[in-house]
């Protein structure tokens, strides 16, 4: 059972309401994580704010997607890995390429470079060291792309961290399992 309710779209007022009006405009859903955070509507306004200000910058959505994959696997976090499989499909992963991002993998071996250094950053808390940056680095990404590599992390850091507490229920299909990953 859900720790933190989710809120009923059409039940909500003030602020929460004007945020899941405008999410469900967008998205023709609200789903669970984000019914959830306009409990508060500064969580759900900053989540939203954040997620819209890096999707303006430099990094693919398709990327974006493989390193939420990716932080998500190292996390065990089902929801985000619910989510972003669906999302993902949405900005053309396939199957394999959706399965191949949460083990840090990818036929291009600099999106690779980015979703290893991703899981680096899970693992070692952000404490990466300079081979790691120097890795990233040597596969093409500037100084600009690693900061947002390192803000996609956190955003999905704190996706995985929300749902783990709440205990959100997966209003998506749910991933399927990783079996060696």
């Amino acid at each position: 059972m859900q720790r933190i309710k989710a809120l009923d779209p059409g039940r909500a007022t003030g602020k929460a309401k004007v945020l899941m009006d405008g999410i469900q405009k967008q998205f023709g859903m609200v789903p669970n994580i984000m019914r959830t955070m306009a409990n508060s509507p500064a969580v759900l306004e900053a989540y939203l704010g954040f997620g819209g200000a890096l999707a303006k910058g430099a990094l693919s959505a398709k990327l974006r997607e493989e390193l939420a994959l990716t932080v998500s696997q190292a996390n065990n976090c089902n929801y985000c890995l619910s989510a972003h499989t669906a999302l993902g499909k949405s900005v053309g992963l396939s199957d394999d390429e959706l399965l191949d991002s949460r083990r840090a993998a990818s036929e291009d071996s600099k999106a690779e470079a980015a979703l290893r250094f991703a899981r680096q950053i899970v693992e070692k808390r952000g404490w990466v060291t300079d081979e790691d940056v120097t890795k990233v680095r040597d596969a093409g990404y500037s100084d600009g792309e690693l900061a947002e590599i390192v803000a996609n992390v956190a955003q999905n850091i704190f996706t995985n961290y929300f749902n783990h507490v709440a205990e959100t229920v997966i209003d998506f299909p749910k991933a399927p399992e990783l079996k060696d990953g």
